[in-house]
């Protein structure tokens, strides 16, 4: 019996993916311009008011306190000071849902720089923000001075209350 269409499709995928990756051209990605770059800045989210940056829903679900989502556009500064030099944004999501009572944000968060040596630039971050503690996340990609960013994000928060939350975060990223 002669193999069926849905049986070699996988495989015949697999092969044209396999020639593909055979016929990249790695000559234009040199390692010796691999650069390490420490961003150190200071994140502020503004929780109630009439500048909101972040906005939250609750209760996507028929059980109480298990989804949450939420969207930000929040401050990156140069100091704890709300004043303090404007750095640029963050942008992103947030989701969270414990049904096992662990606590977690999962963020996918995209650093936008708009003043200082890297103006123009992005750093994009992922992984899960702990609600205690230092939080360890990923450092997935970027563009501008940061072009095929990795690395890691630490971050701590200063201070929190109900109108304010305020974050130390320090960047260790490898681009060219």
């Amino acid at each position: 019996m002669a193999p069926s269409a849905q049986a070699t499709f996988p495989v015949f995928l697999l092969l044209i993916l396999s020639a593909a990756i055979a016929f990249v051209d790695g000559s234009s990605v040199d390692p010796s311009g691999e650069k390490f770059t420490h961003v150190h800045f200071y994140f502020h989210e503004t929780r109630s008011g009439p500048n909101t940056t972040v906005a939250n829903y609750k209760n996507l679900t028929s059980t109480p306190s298990f989804a949450y989502i939420g969207v930000f556009d929040n401050y990156l500064r140069k100091g704890t000071d709300p004043s303090s030099t404007l750095l640029g944004r963050a942008e992103g999501v947030g989701v969270f849902a414990m049904p096992d009572g662990r606590s977690g944000l999962l963020t996918a968060t995209e650093f936008v720089f708009t003043a200082g040596k890297y103006n123009g630039s992005t750093l994009t971050m992922m992984g899960m923000y702990a609600a205690a503690g230092e939080a360890d996340r990923s450092i997935i990609g970027g563009s501008g001075r940061f072009r095929m960013a990795r690395g890691y994000c630490l971050s701590n928060v200063i201070s929190i209350d109900a109108l304010r939350l305020v974050a130390k975060f320090d960047l260790y990223v490898k681009h060219y």
